[in-house]
């Protein structure tokens, strides 16, 4: 009979995802209830096993190899199918409550899908959402008033380390007659935005003479605003009301860059970790989209 290769055991993988992805053994001991030294050797055992090093120390803190890139994207889908059946076959042992943070554009369009499934395999946990712009959730997050949080890309705190979830155009919103006027009647986002800015900057390079109409904290007052007829506003690719649609060259707007969601994380817990792993897993499969 051929022999079996070696398996690789969860725990290792789950503790190097969590130095991968945190960049420090001391924060990934921290959420595995381990000790620093402890961590250490069950990433050697991992390289002893794989036979390639998987972790560097640099200038940003401790990276992954080559092979450790490798590694992390396969990693990440096997902790996640490991959660699904450990959860599946047992009564629910992670338990608690876990704060999570995201902006108003992606509460309605992607969150749905992602919590329910995550509370079918995790019926324990109680997950208390909190909607803002991306700019407020990440000081909430730096304040220790959330445990992780989805940001629109441009928000994302220096050096800090975050999981791009997914890439994807920026679309004028509004009614095709509002889109023809000139100025320009505008509705965004208040200072700080991202989607703000890039609006900005897209109608000043094109030479489109634009005004500011309203402001919003929310993408749904700006849609109520646009569904009004009374400006434009800018949206990524979610669910829009009937009444207005997405707009662009053929109503002579100016071209909008392609932007980014983003995962950023606290100090891991269990059931924080379980959920961040649950909505890399959700857009990696495409299912997050799927239900915009």
């Amino acid at each position: 009979m051929l022999a079996l290769p070696p398996g690789l055991d969860p725990d290792l993988l789950r503790s190097f995802v969590l130095i991968a992805e945190g960049g420090s053994f001391t924060r990934a001991a921290q959420a595995v209830g381990r000790t620093q030294s402890a961590v250490s050797m069950q990433i050697r055992r991992l390289e002893e096993a794989l036979g390639q090093p998987l972790l560097l120390r640099g200038a940003r803190g401790v990276e992954p190899t080559p092979h450790g890139q490798w590694l992390l994207e396969r990693a990440r889908r096997i902790l996640a199918l490991n959660d699904e059946i450990v959860a599946s076959f047992r009564q629910p042992e992670v338990a608690g409550q876990v704060r999570l943070g995201s902006p108003d554009d992606y509460a309605l369009g992607w969150l749905p899908g992602i919590l329910s499934r995550y509370a079918a395999s995790h019926p324990a946990v109680q997950v208390e959402v909190t909607c803002a712009p991306s700019n407020e959730l990440v000081d909430r997050l730096a304040a220790g008033e959330l445990d992780l949080t989805l940001l629109s890309e441009g928000n994302e705190p220096p050096g800090g380390r975050v999981r791009w979830l997914w890439r994807g155009p920026l679309h004028w919103v509004g009614i095709e007659e509002v889109a023809r006027r000139r100025p320009l009647p505008m509705t965004l986002a208040r200072g700080g935005c991202s989607w703000r800015r890039a609006a900005i900057e897209a109608l000043e390079e094109a030479g489109m003479p634009w005004r500011m109409a309203y402001t919003s904290a929310s993408l749904s007052g700006c849609l109520a605003v646009a569904l009004a007829g009374l400006a434009v506003t800018v949206a990524m690719p979610v669910p829009l009301p009937d009444g207005v649609k997405r707009l662009g060259e053929d109503e002579g707007l100016p071209k909008l860059p392609d932007f980014a969601i983003g995962l950023l994380r606290g100090p891991g817990t269990p059931v924080a970790e379980a959920l961040a792993r649950h909505i890399e897993e959700s857009f990696r499969t495409g299912e997050a989209l799927e239900a915009a």
